[in-house]
């Protein structure tokens, strides 16, 4: 009886393990809050471009959900302002020359960084401070976010959060989702760490550093779509957008469009 009893406890236990790594390893689906639950189907952010340098469209479920969480993808149609924000998870060498264009041309942008970035770049995340650039978190490591459980979630926002604190002195408070890949539940939990969500409503092709040398085409593509309350999404591993972002800003002024900054954004 002893034996069987024993036997009996090594499966529940086996099947207890069983079911805990299951419930720890699943992919969470939705999220309970106050306000019920929240579906956490990955959605991939897009637009779709119109002619005449006006504002693209979104789609319902995208406009939708970042109306409900106040986010940042595109201003108001009546300003002509436009923002511009880059990404960067590491550095290639052109962020240097980024920031002088930036800095002569009196333009405040804002740059959302990876932990990768704050370990090997180090100088010029200061430099960016100093030149009141804005810094914005673009997570630890660059994951997608509805793949993570609540709390890996936290930890790869507020651990650069953190970081970025104890190193600069400086919090950050614009956060965009790797891979513009983002669910509801998601939105959620990034404004519940006080944290303002950035999307975009103006990028291209430029993160292959395989298709750089096209600055012509660089150049058509940004201003052939800028459009009032363009959030422009540029990445500062190319060498392309180093090159033009000068003749660009001074071009995109020549149609009447003034740089503002997140912090002066106009809902």
């Amino acid at each position: 009886m002893k034996k069987f009893i024993g036997e009996i406890s090594g499966f529940v236990l086996i099947i207890a393990l069983i079911t805990a790594w299951a419930f720890y390893s699943y992919e969470p689906k939705a999220v309970f809050t106050s306000a019920g639950v929240l579906s956490n189907q990955k959605i991939e952010w897009g637009v779709k471009r119109n002619e005449n340098n006006e504002q693209p469209e979104f789609g319902k479920t995208n406009t939708e959900l970042m109306e409900k969480y106040k986010c940042i993808y595109v201003g108001n149609k009546q300003d002509k302002y436009v923002y511009l924000t880059f990404d960067l998870g590491y550095e290639a060498g052109y962020t240097a020359k980024i920031l002088d264009t930036l800095k002569e041309k009196n333009v405040q942008a804002t740059f959302f960084i990876t932990a990768h970035y704050v370990n090997t770049a180090s100088e010029l995340i200061q430099r960016m401070i100093n030149e009141k650039q804005i810094i914005g978190n673009h997570t630890k490591n660059h994951k997608s976010l509805p793949s993570l459980s609540d709390d890996t979630l936290k930890e790869e926002v507020m651990k650069l959060h953190q970081v970025v604190y104890e190193k600069y002195g400086y919090e950050m408070k614009y956060i965009r989702p790797p891979k513009g890949e983002y669910s509801e539940r998601v939105l959620e939990l990034l404004q519940s760490y006080g944290y303002i969500n950035v999307m975009w409503s103006l990028a291209y092709d430029d993160w292959d550093e395989n298709k750089q040398g096209r600055t012509d085409y660089a150049k058509e593509k940004i201003l052939s779509n800028i459009h009032p309350g363009a959030v422009i999404l540029l990445h500062a591993t190319s060498k392309d957008n180093t090159e033009i972002l000068g003749e660009v800003i001074d071009k995109v002024r020549n149609m009447g469009y003034e740089f503002k900054s997140l912090e002066e954004f106009a809902y």
